[in-house]
């Protein structure tokens, strides 16, 4: 697979749709879709406050469901597209589960500064300590990510 050659956009603008739906319903603005072979398999925005479940972040659920769903070479053809870079917790499920990449819209060091947190690990350093091999690419849309983030905080 062949991660530079998707259509990041198209995918990132979903994405950002579901981060702005959860925004929209209360929960914090994120969002993230699964894409395997060219088309969208699952999509998830956060619901960490509707579901009162600290857990419900969409890198973690997709993550989950694609180690429960997808066989591991499934899982290798999968890339996931975030409105946000994953946090520790949503990179640990990732590199967990071994998708095969992440594209985001926001980098996780520019999210903090807009939510004014310092607790900001980059995805890039959980997948190099586990030493694999996942690719990670962004920002693709950032004014649009960080547009949304800035409606909520």
């Amino acid at each position: 697979m062949d991660i530079d050659a998707l259509d990041h956009e198209r995918y990132m603008e979903r994405a950002l749709e579901l981060a702005r739906e959860a925004g929209d319903r209360g929960d914090d603005p994120f969002g993230s879709v699964l894409v395997r072979d060219g088309e969208i398999v699952m999509t998830e925005a956060n619901a960490v406050n509707s579901a009162d479940d600290v857990r419900r972040h969409p890198e973690l659920t997709l993550a989950q469901r694609a180690a429960s769903e997808f066989t591991r070479e499934q899982c290798r053809e999968t890339v996931m597209y975030t409105s946000t870079e994953p946090c520790a917790m949503c990179s640990g499920g990732i590199y967990i589960a071994k998708l095969g990449g992440v594209v985001y819209s926001v980098s996780a060091e520019r999210a903090g500064e807009v939510a004014d947190t310092d607790l900001v690990v980059p995805s890039t350093d959980i997948f190099e300590r586990g030493r694999a091999e996942i690719p990670v690419v962004g920002p693709v849309l950032p004014e649009a990510g960080e547009r949304i983030h800035a409606e909520r905080w």
